[in-house]
């Protein structure tokens, strides 16, 4: 998992590692584009999105690995239990819903 400090002002903060990437012409350009728009040289902007879809996968992971640990049987008895609100105007869920 990357720190949470992992970029500072634009810079990335680890050890480098080179790694030779090939992308298609359109997608090379664009990425520049993006690069000098963002303030970046390409090896960041190229970094940066990396670094930024290996957190999006940890996250889907680690929800993913939380969904299946889940008690809902335990979810319904806490929701079931006296004192508690009805859903606000909008929350409730869709008469056809199902478990």
């Amino acid at each position: 998992m990357l720190p949470a400090d992992a970029f500072s002002e634009g810079t990335i903060i680890m050890t480098e590692a080179t790694y030779p990437v090939r992308l298609p012409l359109s997608i090379k350009r664009e990425a520049e584009r993006l690069a000098v728009t963002h303030g970046l040289d390409l090896d960041g902007f190229v970094a940066r999105a990396v670094a930024e879809k290996v957190a999006a996968l940890q996250g889907n992971d680690f929800f993913r690995e939380r969904r299946e640990r889940a008690d809902l049987p335990a979810f319904d008895r806490l929701m079931a239990r006296p004192g508690g609100e009805p859903p606000r105007p909008g929350d409730e869920l869709p008469d056809d819903w199902q478990r």
